[in-house]
Formats: C-alpha cells, structure tokens, sequence
C-alpha cells in the first residue's frame, strides 16, 4: 500500500512514525495542484490538509481509494465526486478541542487584561520612569459576572464556556443550526447573543448558514466594551467590518485565529487599522499544540488502518 502525504509541512515536526509503518510513505512538505496530481498518480491513500480534490486530480490518480484530511474540515474536497468515485474520504473531529479552547481563552485574557499592552509599559521604561507602582491610566476589567455568547456550541463551543463558567461568567450561544441541542446553557437568538454579552466567542463551521454572519450593523448591537474573538473559521465575522468597528470604538477589541484567505496579505485590513492596540492576531495556530497535532497524527493512521 502506498501512501503519499502531500503538505506534510502543516504537520510541523509532528512525527509520522505510525503512519509510516503502515506501508510504502511518502512525504512532500507542500505541492502545488499539478505537482500532487503527479506525487498521487500510483497511491493508494493521500493524505493532506490544503490541497484541493477535484475532477482533474482524481482524474490524475485512479488507484486512489482513501483520502484522509489532515484536519477537520473538508470544503478543500469533492466529497460528491469522490463518491461518485468510491474514494473515501475520512476526516479527524475532535482532536484539537483543548488546543482550540486555550487559544480563544488565550486571545479572551490577553484583551480583557490588557496583557499586550502592560508587558510593552513594563518594558519600555514607562514603568520603571513612573512616579507610582501601577499604571493608573489603564485599568483592566473582571471577567466574573460577565456574559460570554458562544457562536456554535459544539465540542470546542461547549469547552470555552465550562471555563467561562469556572471563571463566574453567564453563557449564552447562538446555534447556527437553529437545532440548539445543547440543554446546559440558554439558546438564543443571534441579535440577543450581540446585544448582551461582554465576549463573543466564534465556534462554527464556514458555511452557507454562517458567511458573513456578524457584519457591520451586527457589530454595531454589541456593547462598546464588548470583545469579540474568532477561532472558528474566517469569513464568520466580516473582516473589514471588524476594523472599522474597533477603529469607531463600536467594540472595544477583537482577537482573531483564523482568516478569509489564509495567510494574510500585507494589505489586510487587519494590519492596518487605526487603533491596532485594540486588535490581537495569530496565525491560525489555535490547532497546532504539540499535543493537538501528535493525536491528529495517531486517528490519521487510525482512518487509514480502517481500510477500505
């Protein structure tokens, strides 16, 4: 059985060793559309994360009969076609759950304890030059007793708000399905979840239901000293509507994991917003934890061993 991995690079230097012991493996950090056609055309299993599965490549690749997504997410797939085909495709859901929900805690903290902003004060010589032992100018505010709305209470939705709970916030979501299954916590509606909460964490899928979501006019409902975080998928919250919803103070500040096109270009919105102080990015890293990516590793090699 040969299998080919063809952006393994994504993996980062997870190790591969369970996959690898299964059969013939081959590994390609990245490739482009007519390079993975020609890496896959005598595989039997492909792996991948970004590469798209379309008409031309499993025209390419006729022996393929497993495509395993290095990921949860699979609108980078023909799921139809491969059908058509007989070529499965299997996925890996819940993997990254702790990793996910510590990255939106981590952007949710950094913001409403103005993190960024007081480890530049201390060490920039304001501190140290200051007449008094604090910086009186900025205060932070509690999270206790706030409301956190949850966009999508899923499994990650679901974590993030047992620890806002621990943390003494009320939650509330917004079930993009419209099903609200989750009995623990109040479903409402989506213009109540803007109008009430002091946080806004985003925790659904990219699809026909959730693009553009929250644009302008909804940001313009939250409080103006709300903070809205997006560990979701891009594109859930408007991008640009975002900026100029900080640069108005229309909300007091957003924290983002994930993009519309990814990477960024230089010319995004995001970096360059007239108060990029309110504004906290990271490179949709929210899934890559050393651990997060070693079981990520392990169900891939389990979804191959299931045959097909």
């Amino acid at each position: 059985m040969k299998i080919v991995f063809l952006d393994a690079a994504t993996m980062g230097d997870a190790s591969m060793a369970e996959i690898a012991a299964l059969g013939e493996f081959v590994c390609y950090p990245s490739s482009t559309a007519e390079e993975a056609r020609a890496r896959a055309a005598d595989a039997d299993v492909v792996l991948l994360n970004k590469v798209i599965v379309n008409q031309a490549f499993l025209d390419a690749c006729p022996k393929v009969r497993l495509i395993c997504e290095a990921g949860t997410g699979i609108n980078n797939i023909d799921t139809k076609l491969c059908d058509e085909r007989g070529v499965i495709v299997r996925n890996v859901a819940g993997y990254s759950t702790e990793s996910v929900a510590q990255t939106a805690w981590m952007h949710i903290l950094n913001l409403a304890g103005l993190a960024f902003h007081y480890n530049a004060y201390a060490k920039d010589g304001r501190y140290s030059s200051g007449s008094i032992h604090v910086d009186a100018d900025h205060p932070f505010t509690e999270i206790y007793g706030k409301t956190l709305g949850i966009v999508g209470m899923g499994a990650i939705g679901q974590k993030v708000a047992a620890i806002g709970t621990a943390f003494g916030m009320k939650v509330i979501y917004y079930s993009t399905s419209g099903t609200g299954h989750c009995k623990d916590y109040p479903s409402v509606s989506l213009d109540e979840l803007l109008t009430t909460s002091d946080v806004i964490s985003i925790h659904a899928p990219y699809n026909e239901r959730t693009a553009g979501l929250i644009d302008y006019e909804g940001l313009c409902k939250m409080k103006p000293t709300a903070f809205l975080v997006n560990t979701g998928r891009g594109g859930i919250a408007v991008e640009a509507d975002l900026v100029r919803a900080v640069d108005e103070g229309r909300i007091a500040g957003i924290g983002i994991d994930v993009y519309q096109k990814e990477p960024i270009a230089l010319d995004h919105p995001y970096l360059h917003a007239k108060h990029p102080e309110r504004i906290l990015l990271s490179p949709h890293i929210a899934w890559y934890s050393v651990e997060a990516r070693a079981r990520l590793a392990h169900e891939m090699a389990e979804n191959i061993r299931k045959g097909w």
